[in-house]
């Protein structure tokens, strides 16, 4: 029985022990193959570490904004008798731009203006009889009281006609109509918009920790999509506080628009200038691979055999400007890096460079459709 049952344990021992080794063996080979096959060459674009001369900046979106505003609109309803403004035009401060019906106000103020009259006659001949002392002094005080509550009243009925029209506040330029001739509008109803845009601010916000590089009086460069050029101003305000949800501050800068080509709500990008140029080290952006543990480029050398490969190599990178980023610490200038591909590359890879679909190096890119 004891024989028996050892046959069986090493008949099962050689069993699992050769299928076991034949893994192992089939294991060694398939690495031994893959250790032994050649690294596929990659191919790729390159490009030289340049120099530049960068101006140190701060860069930051915004909007424009009018320095005056308001939708105009009517202090109490009526029907709208007059329109005396055109959509688009320019009007200086207290023009009358429309009104409304009066007919009925004006026919109460007639009857106040005459009720004042008569309380002013009766005042006069009050006065005689007081100096006479024909009446007292109280009766002479009651008749001017009366006189100048009838003139307050008459007081009070132009003013009531004078919220019939709406005027200008200040010198500006108009919208669109929002009314027409015989329409009855409520109080508060939108008749036109009036701006002023000349000159016109530009409001953004930067990050707390550009709060020192920023003052009153600081120049400004200001690019909006509808036109090719910069317009120039000068930053106005600086809000006191920093907001606690962003940790960012707002900026106010005035620009002179004497063509009124900027409108309010347009969107900005602002630059400001903080120092003096100098001399930076700049690659394409797509020659850094960008990681959590650091950024790297992959630098191309020619080794015994004479074949091209790359080594990665960490750099330490800065601003970004159009398509170029500037590279603090790493990399020399002249040094020639891969741009294009980095997805297929790791240290010693052998490299082949093409010429085709070579990226982009503008520092000021702008779509062909801008």
């Amino acid at each position: 029985m004891t024989r028996r049952f050892f046959l069986m344990l090493l008949a099962v021992t050689l069993v699992l022990g050769g299928i076991f080794g034949f893994k192992a063996f089939i294991d060694a080979q398939i690495d031994a193959f893959f250790d032994d096959m050649p690294v596929p060459t990659a191919t790729i674009t390159t490009t030289e570490a340049g120099t530049a001369r960068w101006t140190p900046e701060i860069r930051a979106i915004g909007s424009l904004e009018a320095v005056q505003g308001a939708e105009l609109s009517t202090e109490v309803g009526g029907i709208v008798r007059e329109i005396l403004f055109q959509p688009g035009s320019e009007v200086v401060e207290d023009t009358i731009l429309l009104r409304l019906d009066t007919e009925t106000a004006q026919a109460e103020l007639v009857s106040l203006e005459a009720a004042a009259r008569l309380a002013e006659q009766e005042w006069r001949r009050a006065r005689r009889l007081a100096e006479e002392q024909n009446i007292s002094e109280a009766e002479l005080q009651r008749r001017g009281s009366e006189l100048d509550q009838a003139r307050a009243a008459v007081a009070a009925q132009r003013a009531r006609i004078s919220q019939r029209s709406v005027r200008a506040p200040f010198d500006g330029v108009l919208g669109i109509r929002r009314v027409n001739l015989g329409q009855y509008v409520s109080p508060g109803d939108p008749i036109v918009t009036l701006e002023s845009v000349d000159p016109i601010y530009v409001n953004f916000t930067l990050a707390e920790g550009r709060l020192g590089q920023v003052s009153a009086g600081q120049a400004v460069q200001v690019r909006v999509d509808a036109f090719a050029e910069t317009f120039e101003g000068r930053i106005s305000a600086i809000e006191p506080r920093v907001r606690t949800d962003s940790r960012s501050f707002e900026v106010q800068a005035l620009l002179s628009n004497p063509e009124r080509r900027l409108r309010a709500g347009q969107f900005a990008r602002v630059t400001l200038t903080t120092g003096e140029p100098a001399a930076v080290i700049v690659l394409p952006q797509t020659a850094v691979r960008f990681n959590p543990f650091g950024n790297s480029v992959f630098v191309l050398y020619e080794d015994d055999a004479g074949q091209l490969r790359v080594r990665e190599r960490f750099v330490q990178t800065g601003e970004r400007r159009g398509d170029l980023i500037r590279i603090v610490d790493g990399l020399e200038a002249g040094e020639r890096v891969a741009s294009s591909g980095l997805l297929k590359l790791q240290n010693e890879t052998p490299v082949e460079i093409t010429t085709e679909a070579q990226p982009s190096e503008d520092p000021d890119p702008r779509p062909g459709n801008a």
